[in-house]
């Protein structure tokens, strides 16, 4: 058999070639291991998180109202009753992360799952569906600071999938996000001006109204709102003592000096707040106790 040399440049530029072609072709899908309790949708895989931080749900102070909604509508859903997709919104710090990932913490034992996603990857929601079809376990997807600039279009995947997600018992698929802001797309002032100018360019919008429609019924897709306001000072010293008693630690005249202008160099009373604080000074006694 015929045999052939060739030459080292040209073996060195296929070899080039190959490596270029390898890293262009798509990684292959993993085994998606549904032992875990919590995942992570990445790089159009289903990523395992065996050890989610826990949160409890008697941490987070102030929201009874907020904690009876989320934690009724859960339990219809485990329950494989009609659920609802929930959207909390409202002031940074106040809970609405943490109330999501307690839900966790108290229901993983009842089948419940949870899989994080990210706003620019809300297009897979379909891909995870799919995934998860046929599953014995409950799947809350969680989006976290869901919020959408005005030449996003991801927008259009989750109003879809919100449209057929409503919950008849079959399903173990359900969304839960958080944001900032009550309406999800930005509205601009000139989209509630009345069409009076056509030889501008921003007024030829022949029908706003069903622009501004558009941009809130997002919103609407959601059957359970939950909001979060800012808490007052009593409540932000409550939250800072709850987590050092929980230390053994007591909450001193000096703590609560302290306390108060953490909050104060950060501009916000909040439950997060008051948790970074707890972890500054706790950490910072136990230090000079070694």
């Amino acid at each position: 058999m015929a045999t052939f040399d060739l030459p080292e440049h040209l073996i060195q530029s296929l070899t080039v070639v190959l490596e270029q072609l390898h890293q262009s072709l798509p990684a292959a899908r993993q085994q998606t291991d549904f032992s875990a309790p919590a995942f992570k949708w990445q790089d159009k895989q289903l990523k395992s998180i065996y050890q989610p931080r826990a949160m409890q749900l008697d941490d987070l102070k102030g929201i009874e109202r907020q904690k009876a909604s989320i934690l009724q509508n859960t339990e219809q859903f485990l329950k494989g009753l009609p659920a609802n997709d929930i959207l909390l919104t409202g002031s940074r710090g106040t809970g609405k992360s943490s109330i999501v990932r307690s839900l966790l913490t108290r229901y993983q034992h009842q089948g419940l799952r949870l899989i994080e996603i990210e706003r620019d990857d809300l297009s897979d929601l379909p891909e995870i569906q799919q995934l998860i079809q046929g599953r014995p376990e409950k799947y809350i997807v969680y989006c976290d600071d869901l919020a959408f600039n005005a030449e996003d279009e991801n927008y259009r995947s989750l109003k879809s999938v919100l449209d057929g997600s409503l919950q008849s018992g079959a399903s173990n698929f359900i969304i839960y996000a958080t944001s900032n802001r009550r309406h999800l797309l930005p509205e601009f002032m000139h989209e509630n001006t009345p069409v009076t100018r056509v030889d501008v360019p921003q007024y030829t919008e022949l029908h706003p109204q069903e622009a501004i429609e558009e941009k809130i019924s997002l919103s609407d897709r959601f059957g359970l709102w939950l909001s979060f306001y800012p808490m007052d000072q009593a409540l932000y010293l409550e939250i800072a003592e709850h987590y050092l008693k929980k230390e053994q630690m007591p909450f001193s005249e000096e703590a609560r000096s302290e306390a108060l202008r953490w909050c104060q160099a950060r501009g916000q009373r909040s439950g997060r707040a008051a948790y970074q604080f707890s972890k500054h000074w706790i950490g910072s006694k136990k230090l000079r106790a070694l």
